[in-house]
């Protein structure tokens, strides 16, 4: 069976103007494709190299994006011709065969959840206690987790920790990535959906790349993995034996992430290079 491999999408494979990190002439920049609208205005880049790539790497493996998008934020992002047959969404709280949700996966997810956290409410009241200007905006994800868009030169000093701090005695943890302060339940894992997905499919081999701190149980579960030499994880320090990490950054990291995934799964037993 083919190796399955498990990405995340922004700031790993996916990158905003501002996130591509590019700096030299401009005729030194590489040829970048647009993979996202969002309101009629271009959101979404990955070099042409990279897209190359990925579509090679979707025709040898089970490729899965993995996001913490929800289904409607993820369904905007075009990275393949034919899309795929699975993709983890809300974190690993929705998991889409074919493009549609999956209900029984669904019903599994909320049962883990109402047993070992606080409840949603709870969370949304107490960001909303807690903001101030720093907090832009507010907003629950798929009735499942919230999270606040901040100033982040403004963000008082200690707010986030304080934050992780009082969600860890209800069951839930944060995320600062770029503007976005997540809550989510400790349940709520990207793994426990990749594992779903192994099951399906008679996966042997999981390959999968990440750069948050909610990718962490994703990339220790995983055979072989690559983090970007950015973002959450890199800022961290976090890292494990079986873990590689890019000698780029920004949007040329994006491309060592394919490259590598794409190397790593000839080598998986699972391969048909693998199997020879």
């Amino acid at each position: 069976m083919n190796p399955v491999v498990c990405s995340d999408l922004d700031r790993t494979l996916i990158y905003s103007a501002a996130a591509m990190g590019l700096a030299g002439p401009d005729e030194a920049m590489p040829r970048v494709l647009c993979v996202e609208f969002y309101q009629g205005a271009p959101l979404s880049y990955l070099t042409e190299t990279a897209a190359r790539g990925l579509a090679d790497l979707a025709a040898a493996t089970t490729f899965v994006p993995t996001t913490t998008r929800t289904p409607e934020q993820y369904a905007r992002v075009h990275l393949l011709e034919k899309p795929p047959a699975y993709a983890i969404c809300a974190n690993g709280g929705h998991l889409l065969v074919d493009g549609v949700d999956d209900p029984d996966w669904a019903a599994v997810v909320r049962s883990r959840n109402a047993g070992s956290a606080a409840p949603l409410a709870e969370i949304r009241e107490h960001l909303a206690r807690i903001g101030g200007d720093f907090v832009l905006k507010r907003r629950v994800a798929s009735d499942l987790f919230a999270y606040a868009v901040v100033e982040r030169a403004a963000l008082p000093p200690a707010w986030v920790e304080d934050l992780t701090g009082w969600c860890a005695e209800r069951g839930w943890r944060t995320s600062l990535q770029g503007r976005k302060v997540y809550c989510l339940p400790e349940a709520l894992t990207k793994a426990a959906a990749a594992a779903e997905v192994m099951s399906r499919v008679g996966g042997a081999t999981l390959l999968a790349a990440g750069d948050s701190l909610l990718d962490t149980e994703l990339l220790a579960a995983a055979d072989a993995a690559i983090r970007p030499a950015h973002g959450e994880l890199h800022d961290t320090g976090w890292t494990a034996p079986h873990v590689a990490v890019t000698a780029a950054s920004g949007v040329a990291a994006g491309e060592e992430i394919v490259a590598w995934l794409l190397t790593r799964s000839s080598e998986s037993p699972g391969s048909a290079a693998g199997r020879r």
